[in-house]
């Protein structure tokens, strides 16, 4: 099986920058001298590492021609826009002929896209499915009502008719649902309990990360509560989204300085307070290698019958045993 951490690639295209070219974008440049890619496509192939000028690197669409450099520009390989079924272990929490209820692991991508073409969810789905799931809400994400960052655990539900993913989406969209997720963080939120508001949008500065942004961004707000606090330096929350935006929980702790323990994007720096925290402990919390983050409750409506269901699911054993050690596996 190949590597889906390396994309494979075409045979690259090299393009002379001409005098007249001087001072024009390079993306804009590359895009029209190259009449394969559009404009925005070439953003993200230079975002994507994928554009050099004589043999180094371009990191900056919005950098200057070079009249006379040779850029060279690599596209990715076409790929299936169909994902492939795959034996994937599913630990399942509830099925019936119009959705499926799962426990999804960390480390489990849900659908397929570039650098994660193989080995998600839906790769899993379509295999445990057989033909009934494909293209219920499009070819690349069948089935899909909702998603879990990469690394975040926790209960989803996925739509096995078309009529049930429309109700569920519904239902998501107008926050009719019970949702809620446990999140260990640093520090200790004041208030103790309240609400976190600010529009999240990308990063200027980083287009990998979100950020609370004053201009193009989408409402956002965050309900919390502090389950347990332990030596002022991290605390158990339990947080209810009031919209659904990418990474927004992620966000907006981070924002007010309450950081996810072990958040690879946003976590730029562990409070004073630490090292008021015995050693061990700390060692076990700076070490914890994703984001301890865990949709562990969601309640719904039947799509078709209009029963509720409602699933609750503990901790992943990695992040539980942290919780033990500190003191917090029964809060």
């Amino acid at each position: 099986m190949p590597d889906s951490r390396t994309p494979p690639t075409l045979l690259p295209t090299d393009i002379i920058a001409p005098p007249e070219a001087a001072g024009l974008r390079v993306d804009r440049f590359l895009a029209e001298a190259s009449d394969v890619v559009s404009r925005a496509r070439m953003k993200t192939l230079i975002e994507e590492r994928r554009v050099t000028r004589d043999g180094v690197l371009v990191t900056k669409p919005a950098e200057e021609v070079v009249p006379g450099a040779t850029y060279r520009i690599t596209l990715p390989a076409t790929v299936s826009a169909i994902p492939q079924a795959e034996t994937i272990p599913l630990s399942i929490l509830y099925e019936d002929d119009d959705l499926i209820v799962l426990d999804k692991q960390a480390g489990l991508v849900v659908h397929p896209a570039p650098g994660n073409e193989e080995g998600t969810l839906v790769n899993a789905l379509l295999a445990h499915c057989g033909d009934s799931l494909p293209g219920i809400g499009g070819e690349r994400r069948p089935g899909i009502v909702h998603r879990l960052d990469k690394d975040t655990s926790g209960v989803m539900v996925v739509a096995k008719t078309e009529q049930a993913l429309a109700t569920l989406s519904a239902a998501f969209a107008a926050r009719d649902l019970d949702r809620a997720y446990l999140a260990l963080c640093w520090g200790m939120p004041s208030p103790s309990s309240g609400e976190i508001e600010g529009d999240i949008g990308r990063d200027p500065r980083d287009r990998k990360r979100m950020a609370i942004v004053t201009r193009g961004g989408k409402v956002a707000l965050t309900r919390y509560r502090t389950l347990a606090v332990r030596h002022t330096a991290v605390s158990l929350l339990e947080c209810r989204l009031a919209t659904g935006r990418t990474h927004q929980i992620r966000v907006h702790l981070g924002s007010k300085g309450y950081p996810i323990v072990g958040d690879p994007v946003y976590l730029r720096r562990i409070p004073a307070a630490a090292k008021e925290m015995p050693p061990d402990l700390r060692t076990m919390l700076q070490d914890f290698p994703r984001q301890a983050l865990h949709a562990h409750r969601l309640g719904f409506a039947h799509p078709r019958t209009g029963a509720e269901l409602s699933f609750t699911t503990p901790p992943p054993a990695d992040l539980r045993d942290l919780l033990v050690a500190l003191d917090m596996a029964e809060t």
